[in-house]
């Protein structure tokens, strides 16, 4: 039985997304960030030692990492939906877009996050961060000039991965002069397997307004 373990307001929201629009049976274990510290419970620490969501278990099978996970679901529960063919083109697209979403396009947003919270907002660092944003996102934006999708403008798993990265920018940067990444988030939020994902997974701040 696949369970996630979901925090609110996280990324473990993705993964629930993907089970849905592959209609698999799953079910949701439920763990709320404290209230002062915005951390996930220590409980999620009897899961998986980091105590870090998302987490996946599969019957005795733990899963880490949300592009792990995204990339594990599709090729064990998948049966070849939202994943490109091995061997073509577009799957090796689809792991590079799997791995850039946290690799590189979730660094300058989450360093935006963590100097915001210090006293003179590390003022010295944004101008490095800005430049590092503008190039991130205007290479995403580019990539989607004329398509809808990132890999072979057919929906993937690649898009649930690269969607927080578009939920979070403009939040924490702009969208503005992104217009392509800006339609993408707007396409991801439509989808109806998107919206049940929303109702079952509870409190996210970073979906639609």
């Amino acid at each position: 039985m696949l369970t996630v373990h979901h925090l609110n307001n996280s990324r473990s929201q993705r993964v629930l997304w993907l089970l849905e629009e592959l209609e698999l049976d799953y079910t949701i274990k439920s763990y709320q960030r404290d209230a002062e510290t915005n951390l996930a419970p220590p409980e999620l620490e009897a899961v998986h030692r980091l105590g870090k969501s998302p987490v996946l278990t599969d019957d005795s099978n733990a899963v880490i990492e949300s592009g792990a996970i995204i990339d594990y679901i599709l090729r064990v529960h998948g049966d070849g939906r939202f994943y490109p063919k091995l061997g073509t083109p577009g799957h090796e697209q689809y792991l590079q877009w799997l791995h850039y979403a946290e690799g590189s396009a979730m660094l300058p947003l989450m360093l935006r996050m963590y100097t915001g919270r210090l006293p003179d907002g590390g003022e010295a660092l944004q101008p490095r961060i800005n430049d590092e944003l503008n190039r991130h996102l205007g290479y995403v934006n580019a990539s989607l000039e004329g398509v809808d999708w990132l890999v072979d403008n057919s929906f993937s798993g690649a898009d649930i991965q690269m969607s927080f990265v578009a939920e979070l920018a403009p939040l924490l940067h702009t969208l503005e002069g992104f217009p392509n990444l800006a339609a993408f988030r707007e396409r991801c939020h439509a989808r109806p397997a998107y919206v049940r994902a929303l109702e079952k997974g509870g409190e996210y701040a970073f979906g639609p307004s």
